[in-house]
């Protein structure tokens, strides 16, 4: 199959998220089995340049209809560590994609959609006709309601989109100078309940739910996520949505890139090793504590990796640190916060608990420590308040890390309590559940899992090498959306 995916992100040259892990993985996976991926990207002046390889002119001066005019774009091709990706660059005193970030601007509805119209007119022009367009989050969202409503009829009529949603808290509300500007125009229709407008807001189209009604299959990326975004308040509104087109909605769970993160083969760890020979796993432990400064003990190290925010459970992650301690264990915190406020407690705490040799924060993200933490760390916190997918718990349980997690999203699509999990057998079991948002019920998991770290010692190996056992590579996702596409690829 021929699959263009169209994406905000892909790592390692533009990664604000998850999600860029997830367009390069996906497209490696796809490509390994035998299709045909590219890759289509904004060309922020941001990226990260040193992984693109043979960057050079694909197309120069492509005319993109924009408020009744044309805006110029250059089109550079390159290969971002085998993937073949498309870069837009347009030529605007808007600046659309030269501002030195990512997301965040006033603008970003306004700024993605320009650039879904731009791929778009990409594949048109340069008579690119792929099978499968695989759309991701609200900053593609337009590109189905684009390709149904316009592109169809000038020689796109086969193309098909698979419109992947990787965070339903953010779905790109804007007016309808967005249809004025790409040509959709027409805003008594597109302002219709089944369409694009707001579930709540009258007065506001929602780019994310015009993916959802007009692309042929919708997935988000766990199972269990897929349930909750239909069931509960993480849909942030979008529920009924999910209802009226739940023929075509389901969960497929995201993979870990095991080229990346394996202790088998982690070039950025002290010492490699495998679920047979934990020997290493113990120096990678002392090598974590040498780096950080951390006391030599037999003690337990636990450990958070992540955004420092509210979805991530931040208040619980500051709790358990402070369990850790008085629990005799050391606590080891690798994050970076998306608030000012945020930041400045994490701050005062590192201050307060600068001395105290059994804990250390980070502040910031460092992708080699993590690697380390990973692989030195006995437990990993994982308390989110929701989660679509999650990789921490799926790296922490490659590298025999017990994770202590909240029954969330795709934390309890993966994480098996060891003590309470009734749909697994024992021997299945891979790490510790929590449901509530209280410090109680987090308490709980971590006293259980410290308590078999310190009176059961074989037993928390066993439970170690459980979870060494799991594959949560792309393999299996790579089957499934394999499948979606096949499914859809001759609807008309």
């Amino acid at each position: 199959m021929y699959i263009v995916q169209i994406a905000s992100e892909c790592a390692p040259v533009i990664k604000a998220g998850g999600l860029g892990d997830v367009v390069y993985g996906l497209s490696r996976e796809l490509e390994n089995r035998g299709n045909c991926v590219e890759l289509i990207l904004p060309m922020y002046d941001c990226m990260r340049y040193d992984h693109i390889w043979g960057l050079h002119d694909a197309y120069r001066d492509l005319g993109v209809p924009w408020y009744g005019g044309e805006i110029k774009c250059d089109v550079f091709c390159g290969w971002v560590h085998g993937r073949l990706c498309f870069f837009i660059q347009p030529k605007s005193q808007d600046e659309f994609f030269n501002r030195g970030y990512v997301y965040g601007g006033h603008d970003d509805p306004m700024r993605f959609a320009f650039f879904s119209k731009a791929a778009m007119e990409f594949l048109l022009k340069s008579n690119k006709r792929p099978d499968i367009i695989h759309c991701h989050d609200w900053q593609t969202g337009l590109i189905p309601v684009m390709l149904y409503e316009m592109y169809q009829y000038y020689g796109m009529e086969r193309q098909r989109v698979c419109y992947t949603i990787h965070n339903f808290r953010h779905q790109g509300n804007c007016g309808n100078e967005i249809l004025e500007a790409t040509g959709l125009n027409r805003p008594e229709y597109y302002f219709h309940y089944d369409r694009l407008r707001d579930n709540f807001n009258p007065f506001a189209l929602n780019l994310m739910k015009g993916g959802i009604v007009y692309s042929n299959y919708v997935n988000t990326v766990s199972p269990h996520h897929a349930w909750e975004a239909r069931y509960t308040e993480v849909g942030y509104g979008l529920g009924h949505t999910l209802e009226l087109h739940q023929d075509k909605f389901s969960g497929i769970l995201n993979g870990v890139d095991y080229n990346l993160w394996n202790p088998e083969t982690d070039e950025l760890i002290s010492s490699m090793y495998g679920i047979d020979d934990l020997k290493g796993k113990a120096k990678n432990k002392k090598a974590l504590r040498e780096q950080l400064l951390l006391a030599d003990s037999d003690k337990p190290i636990i450990a958070y990796i992540g955004r420092l925010d509210d979805q991530k459970g931040v208040n619980q992650v500051h709790h358990a640190i402070y369990y850790a301690l008085n629990r005799k264990a050391q606590f080891v915190l690798l994050g970076s916060a998306t608030s000012a406020d945020v930041n400045a407690k994490f701050w005062h705490e590192k201050h307060f608990l600068n001395d105290n040799p059994d804990v250390h924060l980070e502040l910031g993200f460092n992708e080699e420590l993590a690697h380390l933490i990973y692989a030195g760390a006995d437990m990993v916190v994982v308390p989110s308040k929701f989660e679509p997918c999650g990789l921490t718990q799926l790296i922490s349980l490659k590298y025999g890390t017990v994770p202590i997690v909240r029954g969330v999203g795709g934390l309890l699509s993966t994480v098996f309590d060891r003590d309470y999990d009734l749909n697994h057998a024992p021997e299945k079991r891979n790490g510790y559940v929590f449901y509530q948002t209280d410090n109680y019920a987090l308490e709980s998991a971590m006293e259980r899992a410290i308590g078999l770290f310190y009176e059961y010692p074989k037993e928390f190996e066993q439970l170690v090498q459980q979870g060494m056992e799991y594959d949560y590579s792309w393999k299996s996702a790579g089957v499934q959306y394999i499948n979606v596409y096949d499914r859809i690829k001759y609807q008309y």
